[in-house]
């Protein structure tokens, strides 16, 4: 193992300093009033105005910050376990099963990865308007419930992680397909599902566009309320719009927290592999 230099320490904590500081300013800002915003210098330490400044956000009418914060807090899991649960079946197909047409469909699945998502949005739209779900939750589900890179990361894990052996001694002890991917195939997949599901997560979290096109005000996501902050008609309120940025980072803070073993071993595990 090689010994790191003072110069590596160095650099390790300017990018972690850089890294935190977007999330350690809007903290620091959401605990003081608007004129912390115009200070120069900027401030440095939290004040003691947060729970004020909750209390004003929540009792905003048109942002409805709590019900943007459930709505994506509700499709954001939704979509999470739906892409993990379709991209280990289909991943653990295309890697262990034989079936015809299956270099086929993974062709196109890759091909899918390939195409720019926003190019989707026009004809996805009149499709919203067609079945009638625009303004409602569905229109920001249903389109997102599989992804291609999903299936793909699963395929490649599968490939490596999953022995023939253990699916063909799975077979001899009578073990169904089915069986053989709930008891054996997904708890191998369990490191690479849990970084799948927090990139999709905080993916789902942090979509604007799309919401912003088919929502609107009265099913707002948490990007949906943040934007309704930042627009006022006169003059913006930054310190809502901070207050709000620092509480929407809370769920995904406590999602890594809650998984962060998990997906730290992952990770390492694909890089020792790799």
């Amino acid at each position: 193992m090689w010994e790191a230099s003072p110069l590596t320490y160095v650099a390790l904590i300017i990018a972690v300093l850089l890294a935190i500081f977007p999330i350690a300013w809007s903290f620091i800002v959401a605990s003081r009033d608007n004129s912390s915003v115009y200070k120069i210098p900027p401030p440095l330490v939290p004040g003691g105005e947060f729970a004020a400044n909750t209390q004003r956000l929540l009792a905003n009418d048109q942002a409805h910050f709590l019900i943007g914060l459930a709505n994506s807090i509700f499709v954001s899991s939704v979509v999470t376990i739906s892409v993990v649960l379709f991209s280990t079946l289909a991943g653990f197909a295309f890697a262990k099963l034989r079936f015809k047409g299956a270099n086929a469909l993974l062709l196109i699945i890759i091909v899918t990865m390939m195409i720019p998502t926003q190019l989707g949005y026009i004809p996805l739209y009149i499709l919203m308007i067609q079945l009638g779900w625009l303004g409602s939750l569905q229109a920001v589900i249903v389109p997102f419930l599989v992804k291609g890179f999903g299936v793909f990361m699963m395929r490649q894990y599968a490939m490596s992680a999953v022995p023939d052996e253990l699916i063909e001694a799975a077979r001899m002890d009578g073990c169904s397909t089915w069986r053989i991917y709930w008891n054996v195939v997904l708890p191998t997949l369990r490191p690479a599902a849990a970084v799948l599901g927090l990139l999709t997560f905080m993916e789902t979290w942090n979509e604007f566009l799309w919401p912003y096109l088919v929502l609107d005000g009265d099913t707002p996501t948490i990007q949906y309320s943040l934007k309704i902050l930042a627009t006022g008609n006169y003059t913006t309120d930054y310190v809502q719009v901070f207050t709000g940025t620092a509480l929407a980072i809370v769920p995904l803070l406590l999602v890594f927290i809650a998984f962060g073993r998990q997906i730290i071993g992952g990770i390492m595990e694909g890089s020792v592999k790799a």
